[in-house]
């Protein structure tokens, strides 16, 4: 496990999938960060890469050959080795390999980086483009926050505030998991979400389209509050598992499939496409206050 620290933030970070397992505030010793029930939900804030949500079939097509592809991709899974690290930074690095070209044939190292600012926490994606031709994917952030944050809360006491007037409109799913082409409206001219238990009982909010590149996590009855700033992403993710005290807010770049798939993983909804010998780099931003 590795530590980074300043006078406002400790947070800690796992090698497996350069996972952020806790992030503490200072001051008043309060852990934010969900701590991974695996009753409930084992992960804490997955790294997503490199695809967001689950392909059809569980499988992805790529100049006609298929390969198994789990749900948000395998960087979650996988083994990250640590390059730099000091007291505020630390850089964690995947590089293809036999086991990453069974289910992902392109050449590539994907970094993710960690940076204490003050009461702030960037983490930022690198992809760089180790193949001879252009490479495809996605990346997004999974982070679970605990609800409530202090004791004698309660879950439905916080809300979702927009940076921007909305109109939020979810896309549904099918049993399956796939994106069924339907959609809902979720929020008409307006900037909040309340949180209820019930608020995910038919999955994710899905939202592939946003005015706002910043969210809060707030309460009704105290200061403080969570900001999510992601001013690159296009789409946010809004989950929370069955019985979980948490909330996961989801910048993401691409997004599951609907139903049927989209043939080859190259017309994906939402994918990249990375030249030979380019870096592609993306950022968010994790506020306490």
């Amino acid at each position: 496990m590795v530590t980074l620290q300043n006078e406002f933030l400790k947070v800690e970070i796992s090698p497996l999938g350069a996972q952020l397992t806790s992030i503490v505030n200072k001051f008043n010793k309060v852990e934010h960060l969900w701590q991974g029930n695996p009753a409930i939900w084992a992960f804490h804030a997955p790294n997503l890469f490199p695809v967001v949500g689950e392909c059809f079939n569980k499988e992805i097509k790529v100049n006609g050959s298929v390969y198994p592809m789990e749900r948000h991709g395998f960087a979650r899974t996988s083994q990250f080795v640590m390059q730099d690290c000091t007291d505020v930074h630390a850089k964690f690095s995947l590089t293809h390999s036999e086991a990453t070209h069974r289910s992902y044939p392109f050449k590539f190292t994907f970094q993710v980086l960690y940076d204490l600012f003050d009461s702030e926490l960037r983490v930022s994606y690198k992809v760089i483009n180790l193949d001879e031709g252009a490479i495809c994917f996605s990346v997004g952030a999974h982070p679970a926050f605990n609800i409530p944050f202090f004791k004698g809360e309660k879950y439905d006491d916080y809300y979702i505030e927009f940076e921007q007037e909305e109109e939020l409109i979810k896309h549904l799913f099918s049993d399956d998991g796939y994106f069924n082409g339907q959609t809902e409206t979720v929020v008409q001219n307006g900037n909040r979400i309340d949180l209820k238990k019930d608020l995910f009982s038919a999955g994710a909010l899905v939202f592939k389209k946003l005015i706002s590149r910043e969210v809060l996590i707030k309460n009704h009855k105290t200061p403080n509050f969570i900001s999510v700033s992601f001013p690159h992403f296009e789409s946010l993710g809004i989950w929370a598992a069955p019985g979980g005290d948490f909330v996961c807010i989801e910048p993401w770049l691409g997004y599951g499939d609907n139903i049927g798939g989209p043939g080859e993983f190259r017309n994906k909804e939402g994918i990249r496409t990375l030249e030979h010998g380019h870096v592609f780099e993306v950022d968010y931003t994790i506020g306490i206050t």
